[in-house]
C-alpha cells in the first residue's frame, strides 16, 4: 500500500504545478496559437490572415523536445536552441523562442521572436525590465550565428512577447508595447526605421472573463489559458469565435491543462482547509472536529482531514 506524507503531497503538488506550467507553454508553441499573437501584437503582421501567419510565415520544424511526450507533430513550432548562455552571465532558458518572416516595405525580412508565460507579476523586481533584459540577450546572443566581426547590418529585430496571467487589476486586459524610438533634441535628421528598430517587448496582460474584449489575442488566450472553464466549454469558443480546428494534439494539451489545474486548485483548498483547522485549533483551543464544524467541511471529509493532522504531528 502507498504511503503519503504531507511532504510527498508537496512534492506531488510542485510536480503537478511544474506539469502544468509545461502544458501552458506547449499549448502556446502550436503555430495557430503564435499566428494569433503576432497578428494582434505586431505590425508587420497586421494585415496578414492568421492561417497564413501559421502556414507560411513562422518558421520551423518538427522536432521531440527532452521533457516532452508527442511534440513531434508539424502543428508545435520549437525550431532552435531555447537556451542562451554566457561565461560571466550564466545561463537562462526561454519559454520558447522561434524565427518568423514578415513583409516589410515590399521586402521579406526575419524576425526572432520569444513567447514568455508568466504567471507572477511581481516576482520581486519589475518584470518589464526581465523582459527588456530578455530581448538584448536575443540580440547579442546573435553574434556568430547571424552576424560576425563587424556586419551589424545583419542584425534580427527581436519580439519579446510577455503573457501575464494574473496582473494586478489596474492592468488586466491591456497589451502594451515597449519600442525605441528616433526622437530629434537638437537640429532635425531622419534615419532609416529598420537601422533602430531592433527591439520590441510587449506585455500582455489577461484578466476577468469577458465576451468582449477588444482585441482578440485576449480573449483568445484567457480561454486557453483559464482554469476556470472546462475542456468542451474551450473547444467550442475556440471553434466558433476563432475558427481554430481542434486537432488531436490540441485538444489533448488542452485537457491536459484542465486535469492539471483542478488538481492543482483542489490541492490548493485542501492544503488551505487544514491549515485553517490548525489555527482554529491552537487559537480556540478546540478539537479538531468542532474546527471543521466552524469552517463548514462536510462531515463525510472530517476522516481526511483528521489523517493529515495526525500525520504531520508523528513527523513533527
Amino acid at each position: 500500500m502507498e504511503i503519503t506524507t504531507p511532504i510527498s503531497e508537496h512534492i506531488s503538488y510542485v510536480y503537478q504545478k511544474a506539469s502544468y506550467d509545461v502544458a501552458c507553454k506547449r499549448l502556446l508553441s502550436f503555430k495557430i496559437i503564435l499566428a494569433y499573437i503576432l497578428k494582434y501584437c505586431i505590425d508587420e503582421f497586421k494585415d496578414i490572415d492568421v492561417n497564413e501567419i501559421a502556414e507560411y510565415y513562422i518558421e520551423g520544424y518538427p522536432q521531440i523536445c527532452e521533457s516532452a511526450v508527442h511534440v513531434n507533430h508539424s502543428d508545435y513550432i520549437i525550431s532552435m536552441n531555447n537556451e542562451d548562455s554566457t561565461f560571466d552571465e550564466g545561463t537562462i532558458y526561454y519559454d520558447i523562442i522561434f524565427y518568423a518572416i514578415a513583409p516589410y516595405n515590399g521586402e521579406l525580412i526575419k524576425l526572432l521572436l520569444n513567447i514568455e508565460a508568466q504567471n507572477d507579476f511581481y516576482p520581486g523586481y519589475p518584470l518589464i525590465m526581465r523582459a527588456i533584459y530578455y530581448a538584448c540577450r536575443m540580440i547579442s546572443a546573435q553574434y556568430g550565428k547571424e552576424f560576425t566581426k563587424a556586419n551589424y547590418n545583419q542584425i534580427k529585430k527581436v519580439y519579446s512577447i510577455w503573457i501575464c496571467a494574473n496582473p494586478p487589476k489596474t492592468k488586466e486586459n491591456t497589451i502594451t508595447k515597449y519600442e525605441i524610438e528616433e526622437k530629434n533634441i537638437v537640429g532635425y535628421m531622419k534615419e532609416k526605421k529598420n537601422y533602430y528598430d531592433l527591439m520590441t517587448v510587449i506585455m500582455i496582460c489577461l484578466g476577468t472573463p469577458q465576451e468582449n474584449i477588444e482585441g482578440g489575442v485576449l480573449r483568445l488566450l484567457e480561454v486557453l489559458l483559464s482554469n476556470k472553464r472546462d475542456v468542451e466549454e474551450k473547444k467550442k469558443i475556440l471553434a466558433t469565435e476563432f475558427h481554430i480546428k481542434m486537432s488531436e494534439d490540441i485538444e489533448e494539451e488542452v485537457m491536459k491543462m484542465c486535469n492539471l489545474s483542478e488538481g492543482i486548485e483542489r490541492e490548493g483548498i485542501e492544503k488551505g482547509l487544514y491549515q485553517g483547522i490548525k489555527n482554529i485549533m491552537k487559537n480556540l483551543h478546540l478539537d479538531s472536529s468542532q474546527a471543521m464544524e466552524i469552517l463548514g467541511i462536510s462531515k463525510e471529509d472530517y476522516p481526511k482531514y483528521k489523517d493529515m493532522l495526525e500525520r504531520m504531528n508523528e513527523i513533527l
